[in-house]
């Protein structure tokens, strides 16, 4: 029969212990504080109310059959999966490409260039949206759905840049040199080589990158027209207009959705980790 591990170390002192405690408590209540505004969203998405109160009067699909049937938020959704794939695509590539220059290169300001690759995710969404905006509006480029790719793939790149820049740390430059020497080609060393060893930090950076582009609202505001309204500017207005169940419906969805990739990230994360030891 298996022992289970005490909850408390064999010598620990009554202040130790009770010091323990507080911690723990403190933890949960945190992690309650956090999670309870967003899961009472959940039951008044199937509330039969127009307005968003309890206690719920009954349940229904209402909103949801709302949602789906709109036009207006039909045409946010199909923006968003439209904007947050392409920006997360450019998002990848060119931060795999500078992470990869980055860790190969050895020069004075390099830490200075890595400072400003991630920026983006250090300086506020506002300055960067007034920045874009102004840049854009000259180069003709706002308003349309080319510079807001851009200006999201802008937003997820560092976060390639990081990822991918953690993972190389580990990795052993001889197999390139091994596979150089053997008659491949750069691509092919590259594809057969160096992607199956980053590929958990570039599909975690990837990830990254394609929430930041799908819950991205503020430079949005500033580079999107009319017709490319994203779900979370949508939301904004809706909820700056008039507060409706149907916002509720949908947050429950972005809830469930944004749960899926903090669900895939953990297991990349574990298989990374796995590689790793192995």
């Amino acid at each position: 029969m298996k022992s289970s591990l005490p909850l408390f170390p064999p010598h620990a002192s009554l202040i130790e212990r009770m010091w323990f405690i507080f911690l723990r408590a403190t933890n949960l209540l945190t992690l309650l504080f956090l999670v309870l505004p967003i899961l009472v969203i959940i039951p008044l998405s199937f509330s039969d109310s127009t307005f968003l109160a309890y206690p719920i009067p009954g349940f229904s699909l209402r909103w949801y059959e709302n949602l789906f049937h709109s036009n207006e938020w039909m045409r946010a959704a199909k923006n968003s999966f439209i904007v947050a794939p392409l920006a997360t695509v450019i998002a990848t590539v060119l931060g795999t490409l500078a992470a990869m220059g980055l860790n190969k290169a050895a020069f004075t300001g390099k830490a200075l260039l890595m400072a400003i690759l991630i920026s983006p995710m250090v300086v506020p969404v506002v300055v960067v949206g007034v920045g874009v905006y102004l840049f854009f509006a000259q180069i003709g480029l706002s308003d349309s759905y080319t510079g807001l790719v851009f200006a999201h793939a802008a937003l997820g790149a560092p976060f390639v840049v990081t990822t991918v820049s953690a993972t190389l740390q580990g990795f052993n430059h001889n197999l390139v040199r091994a596979s150089l020497s053997l008659g491949a080609g750069p691509l092919r060393t590259f594809f057969r080589i160096t992607l199956p060893v980053i590929a958990p930090g570039l599909i975690s950076g990837a990830l990254f990158a394609f929430a930041t582009s799908f819950d991205e609202v503020v430079i949005t505001l500033f580079v999107a027209g009319p017709e490319q309204t994203t779900l979370p500017r949508q939301m904004f207005t809706g909820i700056r207009e008039n507060i409706s169940p149907t916002i509720a419906a949908l947050a429950t969805i972005l809830i469930v959705f944004s749960t899926c990739l903090l669900l895939a990230l953990e297991w990349l994360r574990g298989r990374n980790k796995a590689a790793a030891k192995f």
